[in-house]
């Protein structure tokens, strides 16, 4: 991600303004310099292709309390009061909140802001290069912090979904073990879509009528899409066509040649089986956010999807040689970020010039800041499969 800009003649004028003698003409190019690029800023933020942006955006005044009428976004089952996760703080640690259906939610705000400067002889010598790469430094500050402050929400209520009343306690939670130590299969897929439709029953337990709610999204780790890659000459099935355990190489089941061209057609897999993947560095064994579920997660026991291949038939906590994948139903809005509208600009992103800066320093200097709030209102959004 690269904001660039253009080489015209009123942009190359305005970025020589910046290093005017005089300090009016200076002051006033920084100014509208940060007024044109500051709603550009909140473009890119919003569009990139990271997890924060999962959350839908619920946009309020700057000057506003914000909350959320959560009958309108929950459907009850037999009790009366819901789970919804948040931060008071940026990257804090997120919080369970225990609310009646019928309340008002305040949502709580922080900001995420970001500070940048360069040499003013930059800007004399018209460097626009320099300045784009000022301002994607910032826009990149700025996405760091949601993603660390999207992925704890995320893992938190991840880790502590439950839904049903098992008398097993591992069997009600939304994670579960991959049928084989170290792969991921279209058993685990197959799965993941069961569960997440057990868990999206209708406020009365039945069928829920409307929208299609199921499986929509999954978050993985380059080692999972391998697996995915995989497909197109692996065996993908678990269990031998007796209904045995496999054993030797006349049990293996290849998917159809239609799906296995389909994963050799398109090696940077973006989609597989009407659901849409997200490859994220974080994920994987030891990465970031594994680190993250596996510290909130602590000694809690996840369930084995088969015992076929496993070294315990029983549930277990996560091992450090184990990663999450994590799947979402993005038809609910489950997933919300309250962020605040500037009343001048009506921009999300509200970018200044620095005036600390004397003559004798020689810099030119910028700071902006997102107000924003995430929540998870209704984790059964969510699903988890460790591997």
């Amino acid at each position: 991600m690269k904001i660039v800009l253009k080489r015209t003649d009123e942009q190359v004028e305005l970025i020589k303004a910046l290093a005017s003698k005089n300090r009016e003409v200076a002051y006033d190019a920084q100014v509208a310099l940060a007024e044109f690029i500051g709603p550009v800023l909140a473009e890119v933020i919003n569009n990139a292709p990271t997890v924060s942006n999962l959350f839908t955006s619920l946009q309020f005044n700057a000057e506003d309390n914000p909350s959320i009428p959560l009958d309108l976004y929950y459907d009850v089952f037999d009790e009366d009061y819901i789970k919804v996760y948040s931060q008071s703080v940026a990257g804090g640690l997120p919080q369970n909140i225990v609310q009646p259906t019928a309340s008002e939610l305040k949502i709580a705000t922080y900001r995420l802001d970001s500070a940048v400067a360069f040499d003013k002889k930059y800007a004399a010598k018209s460097r626009l290069d320099v300045v784009s790469k000022s301002f994607t430094r910032v826009a990149q500050e700025v996405m760091l912090k949601q993603e660390r402050t999207s992925a704890n929400l995320l893992m938190t209520a991840l880790a502590n979904a439950t839904t049903g009343n098992s008398g097993t306690a591992s069997d009600n939670q939304h994670v579960f073990r991959s049928a084989f130590k170290g792969r991921f299969l279209l058993d685990d897929l197959n799965k993941l879509f069961t569960k997440i439709k057990r868990v999206n029953a209708s406020f009365v337990g039945g069928t829920p009528s409307g929208a299609r709610r199921g499986l929509t999204d999954l978050i993985v780790s380059p080692e999972i899409i391998e697996d995915l890659r995989g497909m197109a000459y692996n065996p993908v099935n678990t269990v031998a066509p007796n209904g045995a355990a496999p054993h030797n190489q006349t049990d293996g089941i290849a998917l159809t040649d239609n799906v296995r061209e389909q994963i050799f057609s398109q090696s940077g897999l973006t989609e597989f089986y009407g659901v849409s993947l997200m490859e994220i560095l974080e994920l994987g064994v030891n990465k970031k956010f594994n680190t993250i579920f596996s510290t909130v997660a602590g000694a809690t026991t996840f369930a084995d999807n088969s015992k076929v291949n496993q070294n315990s038939g029983n549930a277990q906590a996560i091992q450090s040689d184990e990663e999450i994948v994590v799947g979402l139903d993005r038809s609910r809005d489950a997933l919300v970020r309250a962020v605040a509208v500037d009343s001048d600009t009506g921009s999300e992103f509200n970018l200044q010039a620095d005036d600390q800066y004397t003559l004798r320093q020689g810099k030119i200097g910028y700071f902006g800041a997102v107000e924003e709030g995430r929540m998870v209102l209704d984790n059964r959004a969510l699903v988890g499969l460790i591997v």
